[in-house]
């Protein structure tokens, strides 16, 4: 696929420069080092221009947090690192629309201005350029690796982190562990001019997207696109080819994108996978993304099942 990386959170080109993360410990310490933030898997973004906020050591949160922060990699010679700040509490918070399918709550912290606030990133990536959503997902996604491995998996010692945030060592055992992406298939079934979409019980009313499942153990991704469509809706599927990837922070999948064509077209879901499936054509797809009220909503924009759909849309998935 020709626009494969063009897909949010890829194709920004940044340097991870992981040979040099053992001496990011000093790398904090450089004047040219910029910074970051993070709050509960909310990047902090200037919603003036929808872009992530940098700043310098000398911020006094900087300073206080120096120790725990990530090492991202390099930019225009200036390390950058992130910071968690999920300790501060907001005075202000709304627990309830933070947990809704779309968290539409901004959070200010005071050492901040006004039009700095902390945003959740699914709403955000759209609006973000190539590097800054790739920089945003990086720090979201290693954080909630660090976050669910504080604990060694083999003898249950605590883990301490090193290498700039990017492994964990047992105090115990020694072990280590490195952090880990979960491969996800999601799969653009087309049959003719349809496509098959699919639903779950909790997203807003009307929105259909492609169809994905996690991978399983000793499986091709072929055959996981030909399993899960199968389990969720007892279509078949023959050829599968790969389009595009995308790092999917959510907290930690890869999606691989995969166009699939059906053999057959009858529908039975398995109501514990989606509440509903359906095929939609080319011209439904395309009124939808235009905004008409025809009682189907698209997928997210952002996500990599708009930007299959969209390719469809406009042939270009070759």
């Amino acid at each position: 696929m020709k626009h494969a990386e063009t897909v949010t959170f890829g194709g920004s080109g940044f340097d991870r420069a992981a040979h040099m993360r053992d001496d990011s410990a000093n790398m904090v310490l450089e004047t040219s080092a910029r910074f970051t933030l993070i709050w509960r898997g909310k990047p902090l973004i200037d919603t003036r221009d929808h872009s992530l906020v940098y700043l310098d050591g000398a911020h006094p949160i900087v300073r206080e947090h120096q120790k725990t922060a990530l090492f991202l990699g390099v930019a225009e010679k200036s390390p950058l690192f992130a910071i968690d700040i999920s300790h501060w509490q907001d005075p202000n918070l709304d627990a309830d629309e933070m947990k809704a399918f779309l968290d539409q709550s901004q959070n200010h912290h005071p050492d901040f201005p006004e039009h700095q606030l902390f945003c959740e990133l699914r709403g955000a990536m759209a609006m973000l350029t190539p590097r800054d959503a790739e920089l945003a997902a990086t720090k979201r996604g290693l954080f909630a690796w660090q976050q669910g491995h504080k604990f060694c998996p083999r003898c249950g010692g605590k883990n301490t982190f090193s290498a700039g945030g990017w492994r964990a060592d047992c105090i115990d055992c020694k072990h280590p562990q490195f952090p880990r992406t979960d491969p996800v298939v999601i799969m653009l079934i087309t049959h003719g001019n349809d496509t098959l979409l699919g639903r779950a019980p909790n997203w807003p009313e009307g929105m259909y997207s492609c169809l994905a499942g996690f991978m399983e153990p000793g499986e091709t991704i072929e055959a996981a696109v030909r399993r899960e469509t199968l389990e969720e809706t007892n279509v078949s599927v023959g050829d599968v080819s790969y389009l595009a990837s995308q790092p999917w922070a959510f907290p930690s999948s890869l999606m691989i994108g995969c166009h699939g064509v059906a053999t057959s077209r009858d529908i039975t879901i398995d109501p514990v996978e989606i509440e509903s499936a359906k095929w939609v054509s080319r011209e439904t797809v395309l009124a939808a993304y235009a905004g008409k009220d025809i009682g189907l909503k698209p997928a997210r924009k952002g996500a990599i099942a708009a930007f299959l759909l969209e390719n469809w849309l406009k042939d270009t998935l070759e």
